[in-house]
């Protein structure tokens, strides 16, 4: 049996276990160095994960062993575990966490959760979407710029032409993520129609570059400008959450200069994090939730545009 102990964590005994076991054996990361990276971004990760469901991705013998991803909380978690009830779409409901404290967040990191994922809607309005998000995928990371360009172009199509506001970050992988902060007033098929048409607009204007492609045997070198994230219970991997890849790469908010600069897909990790948040002098994306708008002025400025 594993020896155990406990973290006092915002005024509640967090259990701990196997703190030497290796999660990332090439990089000499382990449960321990798990826990304790979750305890001290918490702070800073808490305002987008506590008002959501969340979703676990779990790995109790680290990258290299079996992962499972859990929607619905085990009957053995603690009662102080704040939960949600999310409706299926086709009857039926899950619990799910919501992590609305940093013990949450580091309980879940003992219980070998690497990843955390997040809907795109909060409690008390499931059905319609607070984010719109575009998920800019390159074939490879060699083509990283092309993200970075991507989102750049991105950007000034919503912020300059559409009146939204946008923020980026990466996502531990080979691409980007763009979130647009919304009034949750629309339903999930709006919200997706409103971004497939800004999608096929940047397609359009640069169509030997970029692609909606599902299949990847028909892109070729495109970048792929994933929408499917925009669905009901859909999730997106949560800002500060670690990756379950060589190298504990961390999906990072970014400042928006930060891709004029030399910025390479795994450039994040949970053994850097603590030096970046340390000269961070804010939060990117500090403000977001007061920047949620309505569609329906960014509408007609987009039909405006695709018809002239």
């Amino acid at each position: 049996m594993a020896q155990a102990s406990t973290e006092r964590v915002g005024g509640i005994d967090v259990p701990v276990t196997r703190l030497g076991k290796l999660f990332f054996p090439d990089d000499g990361i382990t449960k321990g160095d798990l826990i304790r990276y979750y305890r001290s971004v918490a702070t800073a990760m808490i305002p987008y994960l506590r008002d959501r469901p969340l979703v676990m991705e779990r790995y109790a013998d680290g990258i290299t062993g079996p992962g499972v991803v859990q929607k619905n909380v085990p009957t053995y978690f603690p009662a102080w575990v704040s939960r949600a009830e999310v409706p299926k779409q086709h009857g039926g409901a899950l619990c799910q966490v919501v992590a609305d404290k940093p013990a949450t967040i580091v309980y879940l990191a003992n219980q070998g959760c690497i990843e955390l994922h997040v809907l795109l809607s909060a409690v008390g309005a499931l059905d319609r979407p607070d984010q719109l998000i575009f998920d800019l995928d390159p074939p490879d990371a060699a083509h990283f710029g092309e993200a970075r360009r991507t989102a750049l172009d991105l950007r000034e199509l919503l912020e300059g032409a559409l009146g939204l506001t946008a923020y980026v970050k990466t996502t531990g992988g080979k691409g980007l993520h763009v979130h647009v902060p919304l009034r949750p007033a629309d339903d999930f098929d709006s919200v997706r129609g409103f971004a497939r048409e800004i999608a096929d607009l940047l397609v359009s204007r640069s169509p030997g570059r970029l692609t909606t492609e599902q299949r990847k045997e028909d892109r070729g070198q495109r970048l792929y400008l994933d929408l499917m994230r925009n669905g009901y219970a859909q999730m997106a991997v949560a800002p500060y959450s670690v990756r379950a890849r060589p190298g504990a790469p961390v999906a990072t908010p970014l400042d928006w200069a930060e891709l004029d600069g030399d910025l390479r897909p795994g450039q994040f990790t949970l053994p850097t994090m603590g030096d970046r948040l340390a000269r961070q002098t804010r939060d990117p994306w500090a403000g977001m939730a007061r920047q949620r708008r309505g569609l329906a002025a960014p509408r007609r400025r987009l039909a405006a545009l695709t018809a002239g």
